[in-house]
């Protein structure tokens, strides 16, 4: 990364890797599995069949696209919290926003992401009672993933806003260094 510059290629692998867990997400709502009651003869109990799991996959990989997105940042930025100091002003105090807000989403993201891909996969497999006539299926819920989708796009804003603005903390920061390294004292001797 140049002084002064932030490096496209992170904008563009953040950027990348978000899209791609936003469409693993949307595809995960898409596909969610959903379960039919089936009457087993031979115990008069009933049982669920479920049409498809992939969604467990899909909500997995929206997870581990998101998580790898936000380690490339958090590494090139070294978490803001090692490494140089920021500037004092305008840009610190934006960066910081911006890294708690991106952190918050993320983290719900993740939990959106996460929890739909375990209740998906959870299955129901037999019911025992003959006279519950009005259970159904476990499933998942419409817009958990959706929610994870959303929190998804928020997070890569957030993220692209804030490695911007950290990049602008740290420029200054090397400016003024700069500067005051090439003023001189005068400590010359009186003549």
């Amino acid at each position: 990364m140049g002084e002064g510059k932030g490096s496209t290629l992170v904008h563009l692998l953040v950027v990348i890797l978000c899209l791609v867990a936003f469409g693993f997400a949307i595809a995960a709502e898409r596909r969610r599995s959903t379960g039919t009651i089936h009457k087993d003869d031979n115990s008069n109990g009933t049982y669920c069949v479920y049409n498809s799991d992939v969604a467990t996959g899909y909500g997995v990989g929206a997870f581990l696209f998101l998580l790898s997105s936000e380690s490339l940042l958090m590494g090139v930025t070294k978490c803001m919290c090692f490494g140089r100091p920021l500037a004092p002003g305008g840009n610190r105090a934006w960066t910081i926003i911006y890294f708690v807000s991106s952190w918050v989403t993320f983290l719900v993201a993740e939990a959106c992401l996460v929890a739909g891909a375990k209740k998906n996969a959870y299955h129901t497999k037999y019911r025992d009672m003959i006279y519950a006539q009005n259970l159904s299926c476990e499933t998942l819920r419409k817009g958990v993933f959706i929610a994870g989708a959303v929190f998804v796009v928020a997070t890569m804003i957030l993220n692209v806003y804030y490695y911007m603005y950290f990049t602008k903390a740290t420029t200054t920061q090397a400016a003024g260094k700069t500067n005051r390294a090439s003023s001189t004292v005068g400590m010359t001797g009186y003549a």
